[in-house]
C-alpha cells in the first residue's frame, strides 16, 4: 500500500566480501583482537580507524573483517561511502547519511524528523539499546564522522579514511591501524590467487617486476592480474614489459599523489578495451552522482540497454568500474579521476555533452514515471523530450516507484545540481517531478537544496514557469520542515508569478496552501481566508480533488476554533467531494475530525462510528499513524463514556502502532496509561 510503515528492521548492508581476499593477517589480529575473546558483545561503543594512501585495500579489509564478525551483533550491520575523497567534490553530509541510516532501521518516512538534529536524536535513541556493526567507508575527516557515531555499548563503528583521523584517535578513543602497501609474500600471494600459483612459480622474476612496479598497491596489482588472467596465454614477462614501456616510473604509489603515474597502470588496461567499452568508461566518468544503474549508463551511451550491459561487463572484468550492487556501478576513486581525463580530449567533447544531456532528460522522464504512482493525482509537469531512443524505466507497482526513487536519490540531486548550471528547464522539472518522493521520504534538505538550485536556474534562463514551480517547492520544503513563516514569504512571492502566468490551478494550489500553513501555525482566521479563496478557484475550474483537501482543512480550522456546527459542515462536504474523487487519504482525515467534532459535542456514540469509519480508511492506504491517532481518539471516547478498560485496551493497541516507527507520540500515550493506572490504584473518588 502506498504508505505502508515498516516495523524495526535488522539491516544487512554489507557490500559483498571479495571472493579472493588475500593477506593482512597481522591486521587482521589486530582487528580481531578489539573485540572480547569468548566471542560475546562488547561492553562499550569500540570503534576502528583504519587509515591508508588511495587503492591500498582499506575498504577490502573493512569488509572482510566486518564479513567475520557480523554474526556477534545480532541487530544488523549498517554501511555508507562517505565519499570523503570523491573527484566531484560531493562528500556526503553527515545528516544524509543519518537519514539513510534511519530509513534502514525501520523509521517510516511519514515519522521521519523533519529538521538534522531531530534525525541526529533519533538516529542516536535507536543505536542506544542496539548492538549493530556500522561501516563509515570513506571519511574525508572527524567531523564527518563523529556524529554518526553510536552512543549506547554493544556496537562497533569501522571508519576508513585516506586522512589521519586523529581527533577521532584523541577523543572518541578510536583504534588507528594504518595500512601500507603489502608484504611482498602477500602481493604474490595475491596475484596467485587471481592467475594461478604455477603461472607465477613458472617466471618468479616477472612476478617480481610486476609486483615492484605496482609498488605492492593492491588496486594496481588486481587491474594487472586482470590484464594477465583475461589473456591467459600472455607469458608473465610480457605484462611486465607492457608495465615497463609505460613510461611511469609509479614510485608516486609509495607516496604522495598517486593520481598522475597511476596512468601507468591504468593506461594499458584501458589501451585493451574494445572501442565502444572505451568509449563508456570515459562517458562514465561524466555522468551526475556516485554510481550509475545500467538503465542509465544504456541513456547515457545512447545505446541499447542489451549493449550496455555488455559494455559494463567488459569494464568490471578489466577492473576498471566495481558492480558494488547487482546492476549498479562506481569507479574507484582514481580510476575516475583517470576516465575524466580520458574523456577531457576536445575530440570527445561533444559526444560527452550529449551524452549528459540524455542521462539528464533519461532521469527526468523515469522520475516522472515513478511520481505517476508517489502523487497520481498531481498535476503533470511538462516535459523535455527524451532524446535518442532510450526508454525510461517502466513501473508496474508503487514500491516499484519509490524503491527506484530511494536507490537513485544521490544520483537525482546531483542531476539536479549539474542541470542547473547549463540545463535549467531540466533542473526545475525534474525537481518538481520529484516533490513526492522528498515529501514521502522527509528528505526536507534535499529538497529545500534541489529548489534552491532550480530557483536561481530558472532566474538566469528568464524561465518564468521553472521561476513559479521553484518557488512553490522552496516554500512546501521549508513548510515540510516546519519553517513556517518563511514558508509564507515563498509562497506569497510565488503567487504572483502564477497568476502572472494565467495558471488559475497553480494559483489554486498556492492559496490553498498558505491556509494550510497558516492553520498548522495557528493562524486560524487568516487560514480560512486563504482556504475559501482557493476553494472557490478549485470548484470554478473544476479540480475536485483540492476542493476536497480545502474543505477539509477548513472543517480543521473550524474545530480548532470550537466552532463545531461549522466543522461539522465542512467536513460532511468535504467527505462527499473525497468519495467522488477516490481521495481515501483525506477521507480518513475527515472522518477522524468528524469524530471529534461529535466527541466535543458529547454525541459519543457518532463519534466512535466515526473513528471506526476513518480506520478503514487509514488502513486502506497504510497510514499507520493516522491509524494509531483514531485509535487513541478512541480511547478518549470510551473514557468519557466512563469504560476505562475500553480506554486502555485501545491506548495500549495505538502505542504498539506508534512504538514499531518510535514516533514521538508514545511518550504522551504512555503518560495517559499511567495516568489511568494511577487513577485506578486511589480509588473511584480520585478518579472522579
Amino acid at each position: 500500500s502506498p504508505a505502508a510503515c515498516r516495523g524495526p528492521a535488522r539491516p544487512a548492508q554489507l557490500p559483498a566480501d571479495l571472493p579472493v581476499f588475500t593477506g593482512r593477517e597481522s591486521e587482521l589480529a589486530q582487528t580481531h583482537a578489539l573485540l572480547p575473546a569468548d566471542g560475546g558483545h562488547p561492553n562499550a561503543v569500540v570503534i576502528s580507524a583504519i587509515g591508508g594512501m588511495a587503492g591500498v585495500g582499506k575498504t577490502a579489509l573493512a569488509v572482510h573483517w566486518a564479513h567475520e564478525i557480523a554474526h556477534r551483533f545480532p541487530d544488523g550491520q549498517l554501511y555508507v561511502n562517505l565519499r570523503g575523497f570523491d573527484p566531484s567534490g560531493t562528500a556526503m553530509p553527515p545528516d544524509e547519511a543519518t537519514h539513510t541510516f534511519l530509513d534502514a532501521l525501520g523509521v517510516p518516512p511519514g515519522q521521519m524528523p523533519g529538521r538534522p538534529e531531530g534525525r541526529a536524536a533519533l538516529y542516536r535513541s535507536l543505536l542506544a539499546s542496539r548492538r549493530v556493526l556500522l561501516l563509515l567507508d570513506n571519511a574525508r575527516d572527524t567531523e564527518q564522522v563523529r556524529p554518526l557515531l553510536p552512543t549506547g555499548p554493544g556496537c562497533l563503528a569501522i571508519v576508513t579514511s585516506r586522512n589521519q583521523l586523529t581527533g577521532l584517535i584523541a577523543n572518541d578513543g578510536a583504534r588507528p591501524l594504518t595500512l601500507s602497501p603489502l608484504p611482498p609474500a602477500d602481493a604474490r600471494d595475491f596475484l596467485a590467487r587471481r592467475i594461478g600459483a604455477a603461472r607465477l612459480a613458472a617466471e618468479p622474476e616477472a612476478a617480481d617486476e610486476i609486483i615492484s612496479r605496482c609498488a605492492r598497491l593492491p588496486l594496481a596489482l588486481a587491474i594487472v592480474a586482470a590484464r594477465a588472467a583475461t589473456h591467459p596465454s600472455f607469458p608473465l614477462h610480457a605484462v611486465a614489459e607492457e608495465l615497463r614501456d609505460s613510461h611511469g616510473s609509479l614510485d608516486a604509489f609509495a607516496g604522495g599523489d598517486i593520481s598522475t603515474d597511476v596512468r601507468a597502470v591504468f593506461s594499458w588496461s584501458y589501451q585493451a578495451l574494445s572501442a565502444p567499452a572505451a568509449r563508456l568508461f570515459q562517458l562514465l566518468a561524466a555522468a551526475p552522482g556516485p554510481d550509475i544503474s545500467a538503465p542509465a549508463a544504456a541513456a547515457l551511451a545512447g545505446l541499447t540497454r542489451r549493449e550496455t550491459r555488455g559494455l559494463l561487463a567488459e569494464l568490471t572484468h578489466a577492473h576498471l568500474l566495481t558492480e558494488h550492487f547487482p546492476g549498479r556501478y562506481a569507479f574507484h576513486d582514481l580510476l575516475r579521476v583517470y576516465a575524466a581525463e580520458q574523456a577531457g580530449y576536445r575530440e570527445a567533447a561533444q559526444d560527452r555533452e550529449q551524452a549528459v544531456e540524455r542521462v539528464l532528460t533519461w532521469y527526468l522522464h523515469t522520475a516522472d514515471a515513478a511520481s505517476r504512482f508517489l502523487t497520481p493525482n498531481r498535476t503533470r509537469v511538462p516535459l523535455v523530450p527524451l532524446l535518442a531512443e532510450n526508454e525510461p524505466v517502466e513501473f508496474a507497482t508503487y514500491d516499484q516507484a519509490l524503491n527506484w526513487c530511494s536507490a537513485e536519490r544521490a544520483n537525482l540531486v546531483a542531476a539536479i545540481a549539474h542541470a542547473a548550471g547549463s540545463h535549467a528547464g531540466v533542473a526545475w522539472r525534474l525537481t518538481a517531478v520529484l516533490w513526492g518522493f522528498f515529501y514521502l521520504r522527509s528528505h526536507t534538505s534535499d529538497w529545500l537544496t534541489c529548489n534552491r538550485l532550480s530557483l536561481s536556474a530558472a532566474r538566469r534562463a528568464g524561465d518564468q514557469k521553472g521561476e513559479a514551480e521553484s518557488l512553490t517547492g522552496v516554500a512546501n520544503a521549508l513548510a515540510n520542515g516546519g519553517s513556517l513563516n518563511e514558508s509564507i514569504d515563498y509562497y506569497l512571492k510565488a503567487l504572483p508569478r502564477w497568476r502572472a502566468l494565467g495558471d488559475e490551478l497553480g494559483a489554486s494550489r498556492i492559496i490553498g496552501n498558505l491556509g494550510d500553513v497558516c492553520l498548522r501555525a495557528g493562524r486560524y482566521e487568516e487560514a480560512l481566508e486563504h482556504l475559501q479563496q482557493a476553494l472557490e478557484i478549485d470548484r470554478a475550474v473544476g479540480h475536485g480533488w483540492g476542493e476536497g483537501i480545502c474543505l477539509n482543512n477548513m472543517g480543521e480550522a473550524h474545530l480548532r476554533l470550537g466552532r463545531f456546527d461549522e466543522a461539522r459542515a465542512y467536513l460532511e462536504q468535504a467527505l462527499v467531494v473525497q468519495r467522488a474523487t477516490d481521495n481515501t487519504w483525506v477521507e480518513g482525515i475527515s472522518l477522524d475530525f468528524l469524530g471529534t467534532v461529535h466527541h466535543r459535542l458529547h454525541h459519543h456514540d457518532e463519534a466512535i462510528s466515526h473513528y471506526r469509519q476513518a480506520l478503514t480508511r487509514h488502513q486502506a492506504v497504510g497510514n499507520r499513524w493516522g491509524e494509531a491517532q483514531t485509535i487513541d481518539h478512541l480511547g478518549d471516547v470510551h473514557l468519557a463514556g466512563d469504560d476505562p478498560d475500553a480506554a486502555r485496551t485501545h491506548w495500549s493497541r495505538a502505542l504498539r502502532l506508534l512504538e514499531e516507527f518510535n514516533h514521538p507520540d508514545a511518550a504522551h500515550l504512555r503518560e495517559k496509561l499511567d495516568g489511568l493506572d494511577e487513577g485506578e490504584d486511589a480509588g473511584p473518588t480520585a478518579v472522579a
